[in-house]
């Protein structure tokens, strides 16, 4: 079956959003029995803001391996959390406990040297390309080879401009010789056109409650692990 990855949480602000590192591995064990092969997480403070403080970022990796042992865990790193490249790269060499995974987004500044510092403690990269100069970026990015997958995530909620942006990453990726896995995803409804076409042309895909929050026919998600079901049986129909 094709990688499937859910992200359980970012900034969306939806009933079943987890927050808590309880709240957040409850919900990994329930996208997993629904047939995620991984998750995405953000942490959280005390105050219900994201975060990449050690010590939050440590408990909900905690959290999960001790109700889902062996699941895959992609942390974000995003400058939407940190903007300021020093004080982010800062906060993440804080980090005792480490993911499996962390996200990397190519539009981002100080990314080389996030990179190196990871891949130095043997946490593979999935970069993210949001759109199309962010995939002529990593053409040239010299951690390119060293990643274990790209995201190809295109921002656009239209999902006719949404599947042209996602044509074009791909195409940019695919002709430089990056042969790396390809996961895709969109936002909002636009996400399910993207999975679809990913589906198509046998790459993996990402959904969850950061992505989407409402079904393929417009009603509101219940939770993450819907949202997973969904996307299961679009592989399996």
């Amino acid at each position: 079956m094709p990688f499937v990855q859910a992200a359980l949480n970012g900034d969306r602000k939806h009933f079943a959003v987890p927050k808590t590192p309880d709240e957040i591995a409850k919900d990994t064990k329930a996208v997993t029995e629904a047939g995620a092969h991984s998750v995405h997480v953000h942490a959280f403070d005390n105050d219900g803001n994201e975060t990449l403080d050690g010590a939050a970022c440590g408990e909900v990796l905690k959290a999960i391996r001790r109700l889902c042992p062996g699941i895959p865990v992609s942390l974000t790193t995003s400058a939407s959390i940190e903007p300021d490249p020093a004080k982010r790269l800062s906060l993440i060499r804080s980090w005792v406990e480490m993911p499996e995974l962390v996200t990397i987004n190519q539009g981002e500044e100080g990314i080389l040297e996030l990179g190196q510092l990871f891949l130095s403690q043997g946490v593979e990269i999935e970069a993210g390309l949001l759109s199309i100069e962010d995939a002529l970026k990593f053409v040239d990015w010299p951690l390119r080879n060293s990643c274990r997958r790209v995201l190809i995530e295109p921002l656009d909620l239209d999902p006719a401009v949404a599947l042209h942006n996602a044509a074009r990453i791909e195409e940019i990726v695919v002709n430089a010789g990056i042969g790396l896995e390809q996961v895709h995803h969109g936002y909002d409804i636009a996400c399910w056109a993207v999975n679809e076409r990913a589906l198509e042309r046998g790459h993996g895909i990402r959904t969850g409650l950061e992505d989407i929050a409402v079904l393929p026919n417009g009603a509101e998600a219940k939770s993450n692990a819907e949202l997973v079901r969904v996307a299961v049986g679009m592989i399996n129909r």
